[in-house]
């Protein structure tokens, strides 16, 4: 296997402790097998909320134009209330859907109350990604310092769809998408249909 790989050192030179790669200053990027950029997947945004319409869903926007500026298509967008079995329907009614690759999710993964996301996702999945919701609370982490524990953003499978579920501010939701979703979205479509 080749693995190419990017070391990108931005800090002085002077102080060289042992805990620089842990700095953000540090990058390294391994990637086994570069994916093709040519690929267009097929989205559905769902914001989970009780209070957002299309006009301040903020963070649904952001994953739109996130996904267009990828060349991603959006299939669906959608704005549904924080009840776990309205959003199952809704998973259920999109897994049917052959124009659709990936449902993305955003909102109600913290734990008051009313944040049943997370609940109503992870009983579905049949495949779980847990090191997303591990590197989505370290990368956020390095944001938002502690706090991070609090989310609860989860990814897997479902009926041969894959299906992420992020925090529903619009920095989490930049975060997740980013430096995780865009730059995987590819790859883990193409395994689930092999």
């Amino acid at each position: 296997m080749i693995l190419s790989i990017n070391f990108e050192l931005i800090a002085e030179f002077g102080d060289l402790g042992i805990n620089k790669f842990s700095n953000p200053k540090y990058q390294m990027v391994l990637q086994p097998h570069p994916d093709s950029n040519t690929t267009t997947v097929k989205c559905a945004v769902i914001t989970v909320s009780d209070t957002r319409t299309p006009e301040t869903d903020k963070s649904g926007k952001v994953i739109q134009e996130l996904l267009l500026s990828a060349n991603h298509l959006i299939q669906d967008y959608q704005i549904l209330k924080d009840e776990p079995e309205q959003i199952q329907k809704y998973i259920e009614k999109l897994s049917q859907n052959q124009n659709i690759d990936v449902m993305i999710f955003n909102g109600g993964t913290g734990i008051a109350p009313r944040d049943t996301t997370y609940d109503a996702i992870a009983n579905l999945l049949e495949k779980t990604l847990p090191g997303f919701g591990e590197i989505f609370r370290f990368l956020s982490y390095q944001e938002i310092g502690s706090r991070a524990i609090a989310s609860r953003a989860v990814a897997g499978t479902y009926k041969n769809k894959l299906i992420f579920s992020l925090p529903g501010s619009s920095n989490a939701v930049r975060l997740g998408m980013e430096k995780l979703i865009l730059p995987e979205i590819i790859h883990l479509v193409k395994q689930i249909n092999q």
